[in-house]
């Protein structure tokens, strides 16, 4: 029985090797979500439409407001311009109607990432490509006539389709992914995929250790779990934690949440999604299998 005890002692103290690294730019591993971070979509595209935070010139309506009283003046003396058409959407826009704009962009193939509801460089991209491809003036504004048109060329976006389970998107699985049941974890496409004889349950956005402390690539089993765990070496908690390799696990990580990629782990796959790490950790049974690849 001393045996015993020792092994598991041995085990554990091995498995505790995790903890998040601080990156040269960021100074501090706080975990406390930043004024940006608050604002902004996760960083793990960097195709995304992230917001520029307390940023005016963000917004159409900035250069509109900062307009002199003798810019008006010239402007009424001069011969009247064309008429335009009002956008609907535009650069620096952030509401739920830019969110819907991004998951119907999406459906064209003409948006590869997450719709985030702020109108950025890549949505104003899209705009162009879409207003090209069907005849329209090429502002990268939304019209009343550019949004009918998209309209009616997709369907009305679903619940996951504004607001998918990741922002990555997730890779093909692995072949050795396909039979029983797997945490399956692509370092290509950044996310873990739960998945039970062939099929996806579940998926989530991770991310791994640096250079130095890289997360090993194989098949491995998890070998325990611990829904409350803090690492002996770093003294970061590692909650909902699902050892499968030594001192490397699949957990949450609460830097991940306020940093994103800008971070790295000691080896571990990092989690931001706490309640969907939670349901998982419920769900993984010590034994389950689990794939690293590229």
């Amino acid at each position: 029985m001393a045996r015993t005890l020792g092994l598991a002692t041995a085990v554990a103290l091995a498995a505790t090797a995790c903890g998040s690294q601080k990156t040269e730019n960021t100074g501090s591993a706080s975990t406390a979500p930043s004024a940006s971070a608050a604002v902004t979509t996760p960083e793990s595209s960097p195709s995304s439409d992230d917001k520029p935070a307390g940023d005016p010139s963000a917004s159409p309506s900035a250069s509109a407001s900062s307009a002199s009283p003798s810019a008006s003046a010239s402007a009424a003396s001069s011969p009247p311009a064309s008429p335009s058409v009002k956008a609907v959407m535009a650069n620096g826009d952030d509401s739920e109607q830019v969110r819907e704009l991004q998951a119907r962009l999406k459906q064209l193939k003409l948006m590869s990432v997450a719709p985030t509801g702020f109108y950025g460089s890549k949505t104003t991209t899209a705009v162009k490509s879409f207003q090209s491809r069907n005849g329209l003036t090429a502002s990268g504004s939304v019209d009343a006539e550019t949004w009918k048109k998209i309209q009616g060329l997709t369907k009305k976006p679903t619940a996951d389709e504004l607001r998918p389970p990741t922002v990555n998107e997730v890779d093909a699985p692995d072949p050795r992914c396909m039979t029983g049941r797997v945490m399956c974890i692509s370092k290509e496409s950044r996310t873990l995929a739960w998945m039970i004889d062939g099929k996806v349950i579940s998926t989530m956005d991770v991310r791994f250790g640096s250079e130095n402390t890289p997360t090993r690539e194989g098949v491995f089993d998890v070998g325990w779990k611990a829904k409350e765990w803090t690492s002996t070496i770093y003294h970061t908690p590692m909650p909902y934690a699902m050892f499968f390799s030594g001192g490397q696990a699949v957990h949450y990580s609460a830097d991940f949440a306020a940093r994103g990629y800008s971070g790295a782990s000691h080896g571990c796959v990092n989690v931001r999604d706490k309640a969907k790490l939670s349901k998982l950790f419920d769900d993984v049974k010590v034994g389950d299998k689990v794939v690293v690849y590229w």
